[in-house]
């Protein structure tokens, strides 16, 4: 048993260092294509946190996002990720937190509190010009966007003409915050400057828009996993019809004129009093644009809605994300059109492999032409100037069109008074406080926190009664030696083999069984989303603690064959990893950590290494002084914390004679020890550096540990069960 858990757990250790050499080569490449900085709503990890139980990494309906480097996660494909937030949800510890923006490349984004309401008090932002660009993401912010409304305003019915809510745009956001208002009956109307769908609408036929369900007021789920334009559309005007909801289309907003609880809002079509504004415009209505001579032109467009209506035609499409891929595919598989794609990039970044794939295949099939690292510079009547490495060259041309995502409309929001914020890796709702009433009310967040303290409460007050009605039950016996329990009247009962400790055994291992549900949980893809993983978490930390408890009543704390004594070692080996990979693991600092001791230690180290050359000048002989010195500035070798430790004293030693040798070439006592002041400190740094790292790795076998002798606590409790049913032991089944 012994060394099938060694291979084991080698096998065990050999493929997790097979993760993470494939997810670091995947990381590196992505940095040097700089492709590694995300481009909206990302998750950040914090390594101080993450215990690596990687049920993020399989909770991305997009695919590998996220990979797993020196046993944490991080985020690898950044460039692809949309956002969906999975990941976070997924995560048993809280080590995620879903940002906009990051250091290197800010996000602009109007300014809102954590119940999306902007710094104009009484409007409020949701979907894809707050930053939510995912459509199951934007429905569920129109979702929140109405239950805060109905909770913020006042019960009745608003008198005159003034109505509870005006929602501007008929996008996803909107929509679903119409349908929400609808539900909680309030009076509301929405405005859309185009049509119901918003951009959606304007997509190319049967593109996909969902990859993952979501539940419409009024409808239900959309069952589906992959769901396309018109299965969406289709959905949103039966949940519209249902709820008797009309959007107003072809009106356009001009300006919002008023205060927060009584506001006018000018359109093309008149004035429309409301208390509360919720913009839900998204960024389709001021796509980007070309920016060239001839952009100005009929021939250019910025969406593909039909592919048949340009059959025959010589058509550029120029943008390399997903809506420009998707538009050159579907002119290239569903009309006669010839078909040509600009990019500035030499390869496709920001867009979905599927798409790749598909695109490369046309391409080499002759029936879409490729132009990489190339610009539009001019548009003709005829014709299209492109530039490729300082040349130029005309592309004959019928029709244009360019896929080059939409931008924030700053002047529109400015001119209605809100204000906008550059975002650096701040979460959402995280950048403006409200001062508003409410504003201190608890979020959904905090409410589930709430939840799961009470749910730990409990099962911690279950295990304490648990423990009080053992212990009064075997009090006495439990106290008495072996001789004197034989003697006892209560020995025939209480014994591992009586009815009450039998009965306990077989109670405490369903018991025990039981802490496998959170293994499944995380794995079993039937089982994601079933309830918070953290509140699972914390059973499996329950059963966890509680197993060795019951199971030592069931022996009657003592332990009279080998099978028993190898089951209750490896249940307690089991518990002690556990505790180690929960709440051990995570508090020695990581040379990654965001604001952690070992950064801190790095850093202090690097100042002092620059300053210390200062000390070195006067010195007779500068080489031996060199030649220590880069000892205490190389980085710490690698290996186990136990060769660490060995190392330690020898190289004390060897280092103290060394400086004792060099004290000569200094040119003066007090020289000498200024140097060997800073030499001690900095050497000291170094060292803190390197047992950090050794006791990280230490402790990260954890989890290899955990995982097989949890597989080996089975198969001995299996063996226990077995053998107690092979000599008689088997009242329960009488």
């Amino acid at each position: 048993m012994v060394a099938a858990s060694l291979v084991a757990i080698g096998l065990l250790a050999r493929a997790r260092q097979k993760r993470h050499e494939r997810d670091s080569e995947a990381l590196a490449d992505a940095v040097e294509q700089n492709l590694h900085v995300p481009l909206t709503l990302h998750p950040v990890i914090d390594p101080d946190i993450c215990i690596g139980s990687m049920s993020c990494l399989s909770a991305c309906p997009e695919g590998d996002i996220l990979g797993l480097v020196d046993g944490k996660a991080v985020l690898i494909n950044a460039i692809a990720c949309i956002g969906h937030g999975k990941c976070a949800l997924e995560c048993p510890v809280d080590a995620i937190q879903l940002v906009f923006g990051t250091a290197q490349r800010g996000q602009h984004l109007p300014e809102v509190d954590e119940f999306f309401e902007s710094s104009r008090p009484g409007v409020f932002i949701a979907g894809e010009l707050g930053g939510m660009g995912l459509i199951r993401n934007a429905i569920g912010q129109g979702l929140r966007v109405a239950e805060h409304l109905d909770s913020r305003l006042a019960k009745g019915r608003p008198t005159g003409k003034r109505l509870d809510v005006l929602v501007v745009g008929g996008g996803p956001a909107g929509l679903a915050t119409a349908l929400g208002l609808k539900k909680a009956q309030r009076s509301f109307e929405v405005l859309d400057q185009d049509s119901v769908g918003g951009a959606i609408a304007h997509y190319p036929r049967q593109k996909v828009v969902m990859t993952e369900p979501a539940v419409l007021p009024f409808y239900g789920k959309l069952g589906k996993k992959l769901i396309s334009k018109e299965e969406l559309l289709e959905a949103w005007q039966e949940a519209l019809a249902k709820a008797q909801v009309t959007v107003r289309e072809k009106v356009q907003v001009l300006g919002i004129e008023g205060e927060d609880g009584d506001f006018t809002v000018q359109t093309t079509q008149g004035e429309v009093r409301a208390r509360k504004v919720v913009l839900a415009t998204g960024r389709s209505g001021t796509p980007r644009k070309l920016g060239v001579p001839g952009a100005e032109l009929e021939k250019v467009a910025y969406h593909l809605v039909d592919p048949t209506q340009y059959q025959g035609k010589r058509v550029l499409v120029v943008g390399g994300g997903d809506s420009a891929l998707e538009a050159a595919i579907a002119l290239a598989t569903e009309s006669s059109a010839s078909v040509a794609l600009s990019y500035r990039n030499e390869a496709f970044g920001k867009c979905r492999e599927a798409n790749k794939r598909r695109f490369a295949e046309l391409v080499q099939a002759g029936k879409v032409r490729a132009f990489m690292g190339s610009q539009v510079r001019e548009v003709r009547p005829d014709a299209v100037v492109l530039e490729t490495q300082g040349k130029r060259k005309a592309l004959a041309n019928d029709f244009v069109i360019a896929c080059l995502g939409g931008e924030l409309p700053t002047e529109f929001l400015e001119k209605l008074g809100v204000g906008l914020q550059r975002h650096f890796g701040t979460a959402p709702g995280a950048s403006f406080e409200s001062g508003e009433p409410g504003a201190h009310r608890r979020t959904r967040d905090e409410v589930e926190k709430r939840k799961q303290r009470v749910l730990a409460l409990g099962l911690f007050v279950l295990g304490a009664v648990t423990m009080v009605a053992l212990s009064v039950v075997g009090a006495r016996y439990y106290s008495l030696t072996r001789l004197e329990r034989l003697r006892s009247p209560m020995h025939a009962f209480l014994k591992p083999a009586g009815p009450w400790g039998h009965g306990v055994g077989i109670v405490a291992t369903a018991f025990m069984m039981s802490n496998f549900l959170y293994s499944m949980r995380k794995r079993w893809q039937r089982l994601k989303g079933a309830g918070p993983i953290r509140r699972w978490l914390t059973f499996h930390q329950f059963v966890g603690f509680m197993s060795p408890l019951v199971i030592a009543f069931h022996a009657a704390f003592q332990s009279n064959n080998s099978i028993a004594t190898a089951t209750s070692v490896s249940l307690i080996i089991v518990v002690v990893t556990g505790v180690i990979g929960r709440f051990v693991y995570g508090l020695v600092p990581t040379s990654d950590g965001r604001t952690n001791e070992l950064a801190d230690v790095v850093s202090r180290w690097e100042r002092l290494k620059g300053r210390i050359d200062p000390l070195l000048e006067g010195v007779t002989n500068v080489t031996p002084v060199r030649a220590l010195l880069s000892r205490a500035t190389a980085p710490p070798p690698g290996g186990s914390l136990f060769a660490f430790l060995w190392r330690m004293p020898f190289e004390a030693r060897s280092t103290r004679a060394q400086l004792h040798r060099i004290g000569a070439h200094f040119p003066s006592h007090d020289h000498f020890r200024e140097f060997k002041a800073a030499f001690w400190k900095l050497d000291r740094l170094r060292t803190q550096v390197g047992f950090y790292r050794s006791l990280k790795r230490l402790l990260s076998v954890w989890r290899l540990l955990h995982a097989v002798l949890a597989i080996v606590l089975v198969v001995m409790i299996a063996a226990h069960i077995g053998l107690s049913i092979f000599l008689g032991y088997k009242w329960i089944f009488s």
